[in-house]
């Protein structure tokens, strides 16, 4: 399988799939804003990642604007809170295969060229 989960309106997400050439390589694509995340697919990635709390996002606006990042959340929290407010996956979440690369951070872009490096 290869999908990526983004948000259209983020910058960020768009300059990733750019920059690893996403849009020609045969992904599906799914603006979470507009077509949200499922139990199913939040559990999918839960298990190729084995933590709820690495989908999630706290930078998102809304963790402080809840006071999130003064409670102890826990896993079954986490994905509560991904499921009923999309800006708290961290995106983009990028899936080759059985694969899965999350976020924007420098290191899981360069793992995502890599791992597309191999399979292309």
């Amino acid at each position: 399988m290869r999908k990526v989960y983004y948000l259209s309106t983020c910058t960020t997400s768009k300059r990733i799939i750019d920059e690893l050439g996403l849009k020609d390589a045969g992904f599906e694509f799914q603006d979470i804003k507009f077509d949200a995340i499922t139990e199913a697919q939040i559990d999918a990635m839960h298990q190729m990642t084995g933590s709820y709390e690495a989908l999630f996002s706290k930078i998102a606006r809304k963790y402080k604007e809840l006071g999130l990042k003064d409670q102890k959340l826990s896993e079954k929290d986490f994905r509560e809170y991904i499921l009923n407010e999309y800006t708290f996956l961290k995106r983009p979440v990028i899936i080759i295969n059985d694969s899965i690369f999350v976020g924007s951070a420098k290191k899981n872009v360069a793992a995502a060229a890599e791992k597309l490096k191999v399979v292309n």
